[in-house]
């Protein structure tokens, strides 16, 4: 049953009888009760297991007394920065800063700090020196180790270090996070507890990490980024609970960050039971006044069907947090949801999504996993599917249609993404036919990426000609069963390995599909994926050996106003990359043309400028559309 919302304020505290709490969950995100936020599992776990927990939402990291609500919790401090890293929550790739903020009440932007995890821990750390400070969340989890931090363009140390925290609990937390409160709770020193999975602890001796693989030092990695390159390469190959090995990083004589391997994945059961628990599923009460917390909307009516992804893009940080091994719910658990949402007075029929990291994986790419654990320097779909791959989309089918059976459900949207190349993995057609016959309202988004061979191989995406294979049989189903739906492709410029060559090529594609993208994913060099690595050393880990990296904000711009070059503000920077790229062919009248020349180009402007009509006397022909 229900108990309402954790408490949080001393009154709420209070009001539920306790005198402290056990713990006390410091998060950068407003505090939404529901399965989508990581707070919010990790609180309600916590609370199942009879732990006291109070919650302290967006604390104003100005003011120490805002960490003092509660006093000083009998176990320790939890701290998130929320479900995103903080800088990218704050700042796009551009580096301009974001003007809203999708996890705050009201949208509103500047309710966390920058690094935000460093800074709720240290401010703790001013007020109370001895009580345990536990770090957990996608910004500790991806920052665990010393990592490039693209904001200020620097190797940093571990957050561990500079946070002045105990633990990090990377990755998904139930296992690690239970386990270090039964350790506590049993009276262990915060400092002793180094050996749980799924945990990164520091040292003053790295002898007690037995079986562990010696990273290169922070100086050495400092000193050479080859050394950062291979030494990450060797964290990437060690994500897996199975066969990952103990790590630790060397930063003194007397300092060691040792991680440990990965947390055993859940089973099907484990799963159901973690988003069974209590939720509320909307944000506190005390936000309404602000307009309540955007976040929740597309999140509200949708259902998490999987965690983990065995896809292997290279600029995806999945691999670091939920790891490669597919873990789902069961169909019982996800249709007792969905029932559940057909009761609640907002709910007009549509189930947004039916998915996860990757919507249409529903088991593990392989057998062997879940006791020998995934290869560690092979991919399960690149650069094509492994012949141990099962590609199977049968379960998936299922669920859908028991979903769609549900009384009150009108719709099953799939939103989250799907592979495309594993869709083409299956000999069994039936599930682009039940995407296209129920699943899709006009348009589907899916991420081919690219369209240079050269670049995919560098993205950890299939070649080309695997997307246009999924796309031809797309029209094709759909022109059979009477239905006007495109694709949307998602498309990333400036990834490292695209030269201005490789970005004229993908705006020639644009050109012969008649299709210019309303927006572009600009390469975001976030922490802890190979295309960071890239970017940073050069070079790629897998093999080290070179890459080239756009890097000047320039070229980017470039490679960006190449993909949407019909806009006239992007006249200039697509004149220039054509020039630069040596492909002036692609200005002219001609219908493989990109751009007209400069001097019409001038002309139109100063129609639009007076509205005078001036007579052209060529003919702008159409695009041409496959």
């Amino acid at each position: 049953m229900k108990q309402g919302f954790l408490p949080i304020c001393r009154q709420d505290m209070k009001e539920r009888g306790w005198s402290e709490a056990d713990f006390v969950y410091v998060s950068g995100d407003a505090y939404v009760d529901h399965p989508s936020f990581g707070h919010a599992i990790i609180t309600r776990l916590l609370e199942a297991h009879g732990y006291r927990v109070c919650i302290i939402a967006q604390p104003d990291w100005r003011r120490k007394e805002s960490i003092m609500e509660y006093g000083k919790p009998r176990l320790g401090f939890l701290v998130s920065a929320g479900n995103m890293d903080s800088m990218v929550n704050h700042y796009s790739v551009s580096k301009k800063r974001r003007k809203t903020d999708a996890y705050t009440p009201g949208g509103v932007m500047g309710k966390r700090p920058d690094h935000a995890a460093v800074v709720y821990s240290n401010l703790i750390r001013q007020v109370y020196k001895d009580v345990p400070v536990i770090l957990g969340g996608i910004e500790a989890s991806l920052r665990r180790l010393a990592h490039y931090d693209y904001w200020s363009d620097k190797l940093k140390r571990s957050i561990l270090l500079d946070s002045g925290a105990d633990l990090i609990s990377y990755g998904m937390g139930e296992r690690s996070i239970l386990e270090i409160a039964e350790a506590l709770d049993s009276g262990i020193d915060i400092k002793d507890i180094t050996y749980i999975d799924g945990t990164v602890c520091k040292v003053k001796d790295p002898g007690i990490a037995y079986d562990a693989v010696m990273l290169p030092s922070y100086e050495e990695l400092l000193a050479d980024k080859l050394n950062y390159a291979r030494s990450f390469y060797t964290q990437y190959c060690n994500t897996d609970p199975f066969s990952g090995k103990r790590l630790v990083e060397s930063y003194s004589d007397h300092l060691y960050v040792v991680q440990n391997p990965a947390a055993k994945p859940l089973s099907q059961s484990e799963m159901d039971q973690v988003y069974s628990l209590p939720y509320m599923r909307t944000y506190h009460p005390s936000y309404e006044k602000e307009g309540g917390v955007p976040a929740i909307q597309e999140i509200r009516f949708s259902l998490v069907s999987n965690r983990g992804c065995f896809g292997g893009c290279s600029f995806c940080a999945l691999t670091f947090h939920q790891g490669r091994i597919l873990q789902t719910r069961s169909h019982e658990s996800l249709l007792k949801e969905a029932e559940a949402f057909t009761k609640e007075k907002d709910f007009k029929g549509y189930i947004h999504d039916v998915g996860g990291p990757t919507a249409n994986f529903r088991q593990p790419s392989c057998q062997k996993q879940m006791e020998k654990g995934v290869c560690p320097t092979k991919q399960c779909l690149f650069p094509k599917p492994c012949r141990n791959l099962r590609a199977d989309h049968r379960d998936y089918i299922k669920l859908l249609r028991k979903l769609r059976e549900l009384p009150g459900v009108k719709k099953v949207f799939i939103r989250s993404g799907i592979r495309f190349d594993y869709v083409m993995a299956d000999p069994d057609d039936s599930f682009l036919w039940e995407l296209c016959r129920h699943h899709v309202s006009g348009q589907l988004k899916v991420a081919p990426e690219h369209v240079s061979d050269a670049v995919l191989s560098k993205m950890g995406k299939p070649e080309h000609k695997v997307y246009q294979a999924f796309a031809d049989k797309y029209r094709s189903i759909n022109q059979k069963i009477g239905k006007d739906q495109y694709l949307v492709p998602y498309l990333m410029s400036s990834h490292p390995g695209s030269t201005l060559k490789e970005a004229i090529k993908l705006a020639e594609y644009l050109r012969d599909l008649g299709y210019m993208p309303e927006q572009v994913q600009d390469f975001y060099p976030t922490p802890s994926t190979i295309s960071t690595c890239m970017y940073y050393t050069g070079v790629d880990p897998r093999d080290m050996k070179p890459v080239y990296v756009p890097k000047s904000p320039h070229e980017k711009a470039m490679q960006r106003a190449l993909i949407q070059y019909r806009r006239p503000e992007n006249y200039d920077l697509v004149l220039e990359a054509l020039k630069k790229g040596g492909r002036m062919d692609l200005v002219g009248y001609g219908r493989n043309c990109l751009i007209r020349p400069k001097k019409e180009q001038g002309e139109k402007r100063k129609q639009k400028r007076t509205g005078k009509k001036k007579t052209i006397r060529h003919v702008h022909k159409k695009s041409r559309n496959n």
